[in-house]
């Protein structure tokens, strides 16, 4: 396993999290912004599946890969447990809940991925392993 790619893994899925967030605060205010004009031919729902298709197996070699090296289950159940609101935010959420409760599944699935992981990069560094330098 190369260390050094779990770093980058960790620090990628924080990113990618951050950047839902960001997304889902701001895409209302984008699609205001330019009067709807865009709102034709942007499918919100393929970008949550494309967002989802690139985070889920980066953060999942991330969590696994930082469990491997500290031993710290906590964060990797913590991380799963984000990425199954993920999940389920966009395959349910809208449908069944409605759109307030597909983005509060969202925001909070994409905090909890960002702070597993945070968690899981500042494990590493605590113990001192050669991973995360």
């Amino acid at each position: 396993m190369n260390t050094q790619s779990n770093a980058n893994a960790d620090k990628l899925s924080i990113t990618l999290s951050l950047a839902c967030v960001i997304h889902c605060l701001l895409m209302p205010s984008f699609l205001i912004l330019t009067s709807g004009f865009l709102a034709i031919s942007i499918d919100n729902e393929l970008i949550h599946k494309v967002f989802l298709i690139i985070v889920l197996p980066v953060s999942l070699y991330a969590l696994i890969s930082g469990y491997k090296n500290h031993k710290i289950s906590s964060y990797l159940y913590l991380g799963i447990s984000g990425l199954w609101l993920l999940i389920f935010a966009v395959f349910f959420g809208e449908g069944v809940f409605g759109e307030f409760a597909e983005k509060s599944l969202t925001l909070i699935g994409s905090i909890v991925v960002a702070y597993s992981h945070y968690k899981n990069y500042q494990a590493c560094r605590e113990l001192a392993c050669d991973c995360h330098e």
